[in-house]
């Protein structure tokens, strides 16, 4: 007998096929059974000890979200309905370069203070692990030894490994400084990594050139995992920095998957067309590629992300020291403001576009919401003074949301080929970007429902088979017998995303059901206390 057996539901396996009608049967974690058109044919039904009537929902394998921040969430909400309510049921963390592992004692403490605004400082968090191994078992353990609620994923972050080997400096490596980036890479990788991620305007993971990225690129094409970079712009040279991405790539034999891949500011307004050929014929030549989107105009960040790279050698306290100090405060202004940071993707900032979304320190809270063009009319000063200001007094913590984007070149890019879906959901803050809780049902109620951007069925491959297979995993991402039951049952008529910018935490709509490795996260609407999730390495597999 099954433990659960999901009747009469419209299957969209995640292969892009068309879509059937059938009964799946789940045991020890397991599809062991599925029969089609069980009722209609008269066929012997599986049975379970629990029978579940999906009549009128959709059965998807469980989403994918390729490009996550929940790096600490995973560890200290052990709910996370933030995910499970949009059927998540596997994120991919270690993004944009910085992340938690691999770390020694003043590395973590830098890595902390540089992601706070992604993640909050981690003041909860036991951190007592250093290495990529140890982050993975941490996970595994979980909340209280029980698990998490969603599977794991890691990608090595080349920024912190950067951090390790050579500080916050703008420099090249030496061979030896190279040598041991290249051996904190395959250590990661061994560990269970499933590749590499770059942050190549974050610093200090900017710093490193072509050559540098070839090289540890090579140790991931070795490995069998593939890299994960935020290129240097999405702004001006946008087309310029996709193309150096691809070429490492290529030169690296290493698979590529572009993060968050979009064209924003006013340059890119329209030229989404330029971007798919440059990709289409990447792939005609062979690349390996895959990209991932979220389906929004704006971006998310920290504030002090968009500060030049310069500013930020030396790391945390000394971009602090530099922004005290009046002359390279004001050279800093010059940069964002009239020559285009590079933090800001070689745009001029425009700071009605730049809306707080969060902070670290609770009294600044009343500047959530408020764009620093604002702030800076309220107070009487000018806008880079209001960001000055407040960087220092939130130690560099705050998160922003930058409205740049453009609505016609985030429907041209989630159709491409290569295309999946991330959240690239940051959920620290007052107000974060709402895709964090509602990117995967947007897609479907958003972009397939009302306006036919895609198909269920290509959408739901989108979300699952295609990552599933990005990652290496051949036992998810597809409703199979054999496969790993991480499912989600939805409503095609009603999934919508509750979540907007003014209500960024509100739940979405037509999921009532989710499973974790065959237990049930999300029953008839309402979260259990089940924490099934686990960390995810290639070449050991789960149960």
């Amino acid at each position: 007998m099954a433990d659960l057996v999901v009747q009469d539901a419209e299957v969209v396996d995640g292969t892009g096929g068309p879509s059937y009608r059938a009964d799946v049967a789940v045991k020890d974690g397991r599809i062991v059974q599925i029969v089609r058109e069980a009722a209609a044919a008269g066929c012997q039904r599986p049975v379970g000890t629990r029978m579940l009537d999906a009549e009128g929902l959709a059965l998807a394998p469980g989403f994918v979200d390729m490009h996550s921040h929940s790096d600490l969430a995973l560890l200290t909400d052990p709910d996370h309905s933030a995910k499970l309510a949009q059927g998540v049921t596997l994120e991919v963390v270690g993004q944009d370069g910085l992340s938690y592992a691999p770390v020694d004692d003043r590395t973590l403490a830098e890595v902390r203070q540089a992601v706070a605004g992604w993640n909050g400082p981690g003041e909860d968090v036991d951190f007592d692990w250093r290495s990529v191994g140890e982050y993975l078992d941490r996970l595994d353990r979980g909340v209280d030894g029980e698990g998490i609620a969603v599977n794991a994923a890691y990608l090595v972050p080349q920024g912190s490994v950067r951090m390790l080997a050579m500080g916050w400096e703008n420099r090249p490596p030496t061979e030896a400084e190279l040598e041991r980036m290249r051996e904190l890479v395959a250590a990661g990788l061994r560990e269970g990594a499933v590749g590499m991620s770059s942050g190549l305007t974050y610093p200090p993971g900017m710093y490193a050139g072509p050559g540098e990225l070839t090289e540890l690129c090579r140790v991931v094409a070795r490995a069998g995992g593939y890299w994960c970079p935020h290129h240097r712009s999405y702004g001006a040279g946008a087309l310029a920095a996709y193309q150096e991405v691809i070429g490492v790539a290529r030169e690296a034999g290493c698979a590529l998957h572009l993060a968050h891949a979009t064209l924003n500011f006013a340059e890119n307004k329209g030229r989404s067309g330029e971007l798919e050929t440059l990709l289409d014929e990447a792939l005609d030549a062979g690349c390996d590629l895959t990209l991932d989107t979220y389906p929004y105009t704006p971006g998310a960040t920290t504030l002090a992300a968009l500060l030049p790279g310069w500013a930020s050698e030396g790391g945390p306290a000394a971009t602090l020291e530099r922004l005290r100090d009046d002359a390279a405060a004001e050279r800093i202004r010059h940069d964002l403001e009239v020559s285009g940071s590079d933090g800001c993707h070689g745009v001029p900032v425009e700071w009605d576009t730049v809306e707080i979304s969060g902070v670290v320190d609770p009294a600044l809270t009343g500047r959530v919401g408020r764009t620093v063009a604002e702030l800076a009319a309220g107070s009487g000063s000018s806008p880079w003074e209001e960001a000055r200001r407040l960087l220092l007094a939130d130690r560099l913590g705050t998160s922003v949301l930058q409205h740049v984007g453009h609505e016609e070149n985030v429907r041209a890019l989630m159709l491409h080929r290569a295309h999946t879906g991330g959240s690239d959901g940051i959920l620290h803050g007052t107000k974060p970007h709402p895709r964090a809780y509602g990117t995967f049902p947007r897609y479907l109620g958003t972009y397939v429902r009302e306006l036919g951007v895609l198909t269920l069925e290509e959408c739901v491959a989108h979300l699952t088979g295609r990552p599933a297979a990005r990652l290496g995993l051949p036992d998810r991402g597809l409703v199979r017998e054999g496969h790993r039951a991480d499912l989600v049952l939805f409503d095609p008529a009603t999934v919508a995303e509750g979540a907007t910018f003014a209500a960024p935490r509100t739940p979405p709509a037509g999921i009532p059901y989710v499973l974790v490795d065959g237990r049930l996260a999300i029953d008839d609407g309402r979260r259990t206390d089940v924490l099934a999730g686990r960390s995810v390495r290639p070449g050991r597999p789960r149960g």
